[in-house]
């Protein structure tokens, strides 16, 4: 499964995706950089699931009120006391067999310490005021992505140029072609 990191930020790439499978979710860890791929998470389970799909709906509120301009209900609270849980543990540099290093951390992350670093990453994103000031949505008519604009003359319009700017792009091509034709 490829794992798409558009948005800028941990916290909106985990509110763009669906963790419907314990493995789509430790997918996501690794591709996020938080579980290096040589540690195992031997006790994720879909207890995990549920706790991290309550964090993504918590961001999501956070981040669309934020864009509404309207304030989030609960999700403040139980983001911040997600966030103030224990962090991942360290990261240290580990040697494989064949002489190498790679990333290890001290002990197996556990399913708060990760919730925690995501949740910090979303507190960091909504108490900034410059990345605040870059939050967009997705124009795309089926994709409720959120994003940071840190394109030149903050025009970018869609999460992934080459997804939904894409598919955009071909819609407005085919309606074009529809109107020549005349039909």
């Amino acid at each position: 499964m490829t794992v798409r990191f558009d948005s800028g930020r941990i916290c909106l790439d985990l509110a763009a995706h669906a963790l419907d499978r314990t493995d789509a979710l430790d997918d996501f860890l690794r591709a996020a950089g938080l579980v290096p791929t040589a540690v195992p998470l031997r006790a994720l389970d879909t207890a995990w699931l549920v706790r991290f799909r309550e964090l993504r709906d918590c961001v999501l509120e956070l981040v669309h009120a934020q864009l509404d301009g309207r304030r989030a209900g609960p999700a403040l609270e139980r983001l911040n006391a997600l966030a103030a849980a224990s962090a991942p543990p360290a990261p240290r540099a580990v040697r494989t067999e064949t002489g190498g290093l790679v990333r290890g951390l001290s002990d197996e992350p556990d399913c708060r310490a990760l919730l925690a670093a995501v949740a910090r990453d979303a507190v960091d994103l909504l108490t900034d005021p410059d990345a605040r000031a870059l939050l967009r949505r997705c124009e795309s008519d089926d994709c409720r992505r959120c994003y940071l604009d840190t394109s030149r003359g903050r025009r970018r319009r869609w999460c992934s140029s080459e997804a939904c700017g894409n598919r955009e792009r071909v819609a407005r091509h085919r309606a074009a072609r529809r109107a020549k034709a005349g039909v």
